[in-house]
């Protein structure tokens, strides 16, 4: 059987006998980008494809949490832009190519105290040997900012906001942001104008985590994960960009699903899912792709490491992803060359 055939027959979950063979059907050469760091890992490419944005733990700086960096693909060249205290996520290019945004806690008076005490937790979880379940911080000091290319002209897009704001991405038109913010327990999606301004919620399921939004290329539609169901039990869904006609594309509540990004065709999608069925099994996250319209699915990674948080290029020819498939190695950033599923 030839090795799309191999990959699309699998079950979910399912592992072939030969996994390098196996994401061959979607995936050429493969190139591990960042090395230089602690962990790195959600990358998301510049409108012309040259350049990357991505979060990154450094070595030695006093910081143990993520700062934003821009690499030049090209040169292999990483420059953090943002301020280097306290925690960052999600940054994102506008659609111009001229400015970023991103997620940052930097303004939080105690964000160094915070950094202290991570490092000390590290140190006694290593001398109990404890590994602790990953867990997000919902914190109540992230905020939006944009910024230039370099990191200056640094500006808060949410100054008011009182609770957690971040996980904010661009629609292609470059006129709006959808986010997400509110307490841990309940957060919610908003789009707001590219300047901050005109911020309005568009779903509204209280008491549950929705997040990870993006806009489809043609800005009517915006996908994303949430726990509607169970706490921390991710399922993927879509909705109209105005709040309206709101879908879920997933509903396996022995799966997780989640990082959901869209394809060029404004139809499929590629992200993150993994089986926690088995209490005893360690989920072993592998990226997927789906028909949004017909919900036909099929694998893109078989890897036994951890594949998430995967991205297209401007063009589609590309993926990108987070990926700890390196014999259990910290995450690192991955980029490959990417052939759709066959209908």
């Amino acid at each position: 059987m030839n090795v799309l055939l191999l990959s699309l027959a699998l079950a979910p979950g399912a592992e072939p006998d030969d996994w390098k063979a196996a994401e061959t059907a979607h995936l050429k050469n493969i190139k591990q980008l960042t090395t230089d760091f602690v962990r790195a890992g959600e990358g998301y490419f510049a409108p012309d494809g040259a350049k990357i944005i991505f979060q990154a733990e450094e070595k030695d700086t006093g910081n143990p949490f993520y700062q934003i960096f821009i690499m030049d693909l090209k040169t292999g060249k990483a420059t953090r832009i943002s301020p280097g205290i306290g925690r960052t996520t999600c940054g994102y290019f506008h659609p111009d190519g001229k400015k970023v945004l991103f997620a940052s806690s930097h303004g939080d008076p105690d964000a160094k105290k915070h950094q202290e005490a991570e490092y000390k937790q590290r140190e006694d979880d290593k001398k109990k040997g404890v590994r602790r379940r990953y867990s997000w911080d919902f914190d109540p000091h992230m905020k939006i900012y944009e910024a230039n290319l370099d990191g200056t002209g640094l500006k808060c897009l949410t100054p008011d906001a009182k609770v957690y704001t971040a996980e904010g991405s661009y629609s292609a038109d470059g006129k709006r942001i959808v986010y997400s913010a509110g307490n841990a327990g309940n957060v919610q999606l908003f789009t707001m104008s590219a300047d901050g301004t005109n911020a309005k919620r568009i779903t509204d399921a209280p008491n549950c985590y929705n997040g990870g939004p993006f806009f489809s290329p043609d800005g009517k539609k915006v996908v994303f994960r949430a726990d509607r169901k169970e706490k921390d039990r991710l399922q993927l869904y879509v909705i109209n960009s105005d709040g309206t006609g709101e879908k879920a594309l997933t509903a396996d509540d022995k799966w997780v699903f989640w990082a959901p990004y869209w394809y060029k065709d404004n139809k499929h999608i590629i992200y993150t899912g993994a089986d926690h069925s088995n209490p005893l099994a360690p989920p072993n996250y592998d990226l997927h792709w789906m028909d949004t319209e017909s919900g036909k699915k099929a694998r893109i990674t078989f890897a036994p490491g951890q594949d998430v948080l995967p991205v297209f290029s401007p063009d589609c020819t590309k993926v990108m992803w987070t990926s700890s498939r390196e014999g259990g190695k910290a995450a690192q950033i991955y980029i490959a060359d990417f052939t759709p599923p066959k209908e």
